[in-house]
């Protein structure tokens, strides 16, 4: 099947995918080529730890990525979480100041850019203890300065020389806040 037809909420983890031997080398060489020049995954079962997991292949290099896909039942609806969102309806300078600051701020991904400072901590904990150092409670980082984006794109607009735009006194700038009957929005799938 084209790729482009799985969602991407479906993915789950990705795997390399090798010919075990000699034997299989071939066979794997062209089901790989196959499925490449037709621009198409090929999806399969595989079963791990006791359970059983629909997988989509793709040409990758020399070799097969394979991701396994999440069955739908774990996948959330996205009404269900959505469709209390307002329909705001957006200011066009204000769009437009917007998409000047993402593109004053673009750049390119590089994974090699992030890391997992939580693990680095930890890490850092474990050797002072195996050290027999004492182990201090780290002091309580600076709280950073968070804004209300609209708040600050509205004062930038005014100013620029842009006309004064008073908030209507029924709004808020203060975030909602997820009903109770959704305990679990933060996770998308």
């Amino acid at each position: 099947m084209p790729r482009d037809e799985i969602d991407e909420i479906f993915f789950n983890s990705p795997y390399y995918i090798v010919p075990d031997g000699e034997v299989g080398a071939q066979a794997f060489a062209v089901i790989r080529e196959a499925i490449k020049k037709e621009g198409m995954v090929a999806l399969g079962k595989v079963v791990f730890t006791s359970r059983e997991h629909i997988i989509a292949l793709e040409p990758r290099g020399k070799g097969l990525m394979g991701v396994t896909l999440r069955y739908t039942y774990e996948v959330r609806k996205e009404a269900d979480y959505f469709d209390d969102i307002p329909d705001e309806k957006i200011p066009k300078d204000m769009l437009d100041l917007a998409g000047h600051i993402v593109e004053s701020k673009a750049g390119h991904f590089d994974p090699k850019e992030f890391e997992d400072q939580y693990e680095g901590a930890l890490k850092e904990l474990l050797k002072q203890k195996q050290a027999g150092k004492p182990i201090e409670r780290p002091q309580e980082p600076k709280r950073s300065n968070v804004i209300n984006l609209m708040d600050a794109l509205r004062k930038s607009l005014e100013t620029e020389g842009g006309a004064s735009r008073k908030k209507p006194a029924n709004q808020s700038s203060t975030h909602r806040r997820a009903p109770a009957k959704h305990p679990s929005r933060k996770k998308a799938s």
